[in-house]
C-alpha cells in the first residue's frame, strides 16, 4: 500500500498537511476485528464512528448489497421510487416514535440535520411567521455542514473558528445532572428562561437526547429531556432529535429519546442505519409537520439530493432493520453495559482520569489532559486494539457482537495508555 502517497495528498477528517497523522493500512475487516497490511488483527472499540453496530463482513449485509447491485445500484428519487425504499421506510416507520409518518431519505448525518433544520424553517413560514432563531445546547454536536455547525457549541466545539460566518442561534446550557444521578431542578432553568423569552423567534429545540455525541460524551438525565418536550408543547415550538449517534440501539434503547419516554415533531438518523456499509441518512417527520411545510407557498418541502433514498443504501439498510427486528441487540448492548459498569470504574484509581461513565454501548474516560494523539494510537495499535480518542475522552462505542474478551481487552488497553505519561501532552 503506497502510504507515502496517502500522506502527502490525500486529506484524513480533523488532519493537517503541515504534519499529517500515521495512517494505519486497513486492508480488510470481519466481525469485531480490523486487519492490518502486515497481518494484525485490532479489536474495533469505535464501530467505524457508531455505525458498524452489528460488525463486519456480515453475511445478512453481503448478501442483501449483492442482490441489490445486480438489480441496480441507484436511480434518481425524482418521481420514480422503487422497493427498496418502500422496504426501508416501512421498517423505519415501525421502529420510530408512532407520531412521526413521513420519511425524507438523504445522504449524511449533516445532511439530515440541515434537512430537519429546513423543515422547521418551512413550517413556520408557511404558518406566517418568520421564525429564525434554534435553540440548542451548549456542548452539543450536530455536523460539519454550515447550518449544522451553526447549531453545534459556537466556543467549545471543533468548528469554533467559523463563529462570525455562522447564522446566531441561541444555546442553553447543557444539563449537569448525569444519567445515573439524581435529578437536579435546576439543569432546565437556563433552557427555561430562553425558550420564555425568545420563543417567538424559535423555530425548532435541536439537541442530541441523552448523550451529547463529539461536543464532550455527556451523558446526561432523562428527565431533562422530559422537561424540554413539556416546555417545547407549552410555547408552541417544534422539538427535534438528533439521534444520528444514538439511534438503533446504542444507548440500550431503540432510540435514545425513549429513556424519557418522548416523542419528537422531527428525528434525525443516519450512521447505523446501513449498519455501517456505506452512507445513507433519514429526517422523519410528524403528519402535522409534513402537511404544514407542504400547505406554504412552495407547496413541497425545497430539498432533493440527486443520491437520495440510494437503492443500494436501502436495501442495505433494511437487512440491518432486519437484524435488529430479531432483538439480539438488546441483549448484546445490556451486556456490554454491565461489563463497562465492572470494569471502567476501577480505572479511576488513575490520578489522569476526571471521569468514567457508561450507558448501553457506550464506555467514556475523560481525562484532566489532553491526549497525545500520534503516541496514544501507536500504543493501542500495538496492543492489538482500535481506539481512537479525541481531546481529553477516550471512549468506545463497539460493534454490538463483541464479547467480554474483546471489552476486556480495549479497557485494558485504556488502563496502560494511563500509565503511559508520553500518551498525554501535559504529562510529557
Amino acid at each position: 500500500m503506497d502510504l507515502a502517497f496517502d500522506s502527502r495528498h490525500i486529506w484524513h477528517p480533523y488532519t493537517s498537511t503541515l504534519t499529517p497523522l500515521t495512517c494505519y493500512p486497513i486492508i480488510s475487516a470481519h466481525d469485531i476485528y480490523l486487519e492490518l497490511e502486515n497481518g494484525k488483527q485490532l479489536v474495533d472499540g469505535m464501530s467505524s464512528w457508531w455505525s458498524a453496530i452489528h460488525g463486519y463482513n456480515h453475511p445478512h449485509l453481503n448478501r442483501a448489497a449483492h442482490q441489490q447491485i445486480d438489480k441496480m445500484s441507484h436511480v434518481m428519487f425524482g418521481g420514480i421510487t422503487h422497493e427498496p425504499a418502500i422496504n426501508l421506510c416501512k421498517k423505519l416507520l415501525a421502529f420510530a416514535p408512532n407520531n412521526l409518518e413521513h420519511v425524507f431519505l438523504a445522504d449524511s448525518g449533516s445532511v439530515a440535520v440541515e434537512v430537519s433544520l429546513k423543515m422547521a424553517l418551512q413550517y413556520w413560514h408557511a404558518k406566517g411567521e418568520k421564525r429564525s432563531k434554534f435553540l440548542t445546547l451548549r456542548d452539543g454536536y450536530h455536523g460539519d455542514t454550515f447550518a449544522a455547525m451553526s447549531v453545534t457549541d459556537p466556543d467549545n466545539s471543533m468548528h469554533s473558528l467559523y463563529k462570525g460566518f455562522l447564522p446566531e442561534h441561541i444555546f442553553a446550557q447543557s444539563p449537569k445532572t448525569g444519567f445515573w444521578q439524581e435529578w437536579n431542578d435546576k439543569d432546565i432553568q437556563d433552557f427555561q428562561q430562553k425558550l420564555e423569552c425568545h420563543h417567538q423567534q424559535i423555530a425548532a429545540v435541536i439537541l442530541e437526547p441523552i448523550v451529547q455525541g463529539a461536543g464532550g460524551m455527556r451523558i446526561y438525565h432523562p428527565e431533562f429531556l422530559k422537561q424540554v418536550r413539556i416546555l417545547c408543547d407549552a410555547y408552541g415550538v417544534l422539538l427535534i432529535l438528533d439521534e444520528i449517534a444514538t439511534g438503533f440501539g446504542r444507548t440500550g434503547k431503540m432510540f435514545a429519546c425513549e429513556h424519557a419516554d418522548v416523542e419528537p415533531d422531527i428525528i434525525c438518523v443516519g450512521k447505523a442505519l446501513t449498519g455501517g456499509y456505506m452512507t445513507l441518512s433519514a429526517t422523519l417527520a410528524s403528519k402535522e409537520v409534513a402537511d404544514t411545510v407542504c400547505d406554504g407557498d412552495a407547496g413541497c418541502f425545497m430539498h432533493g439530493p440527486t443520491f437520495m433514498a440510494n437503492p443500494l443504501a436501502c436495501a442495505v439498510a433494511t437487512a440491518s432493520m432486519e437484524l435488529l427486528e430479531t432483538q439480539q441487540w438488546a441483549q448484546q448492548v445490556t451486556n456490554i453495559e454491565q461489563w463497562f459498569s465492572q470494569l471502567l470504574p476501577p480505572l479511576t484509581a488513575s490520578p489522569l482520569v476526571k471521569d468514567v461513565r457508561w450507558l448501553g454501548a457506550i464506555g467514556v474516560v475523560e481525562t484532566h489532559c489532553p491526549v497525545e494523539m500520534e503516541t496514544i494510537q501507536a500504543l493501542f495499535v500495538e496492543l492489538g486494539v482500535w481506539i481512537r480518542p479525541f481531546g481529553r475522552l477516550i471512549y468506545i462505542m463497539p460493534p454490538y457482537i463483541s464479547q467480554r474478551e474483546h471489552i476486556d481487552k480495549l479497557v485494558a488497553a485504556i488502563s496502560i495508555a494511563l500509565d503511559n505519561p508520553n500518551c498525554f501532552k501535559s504529562m510529557r
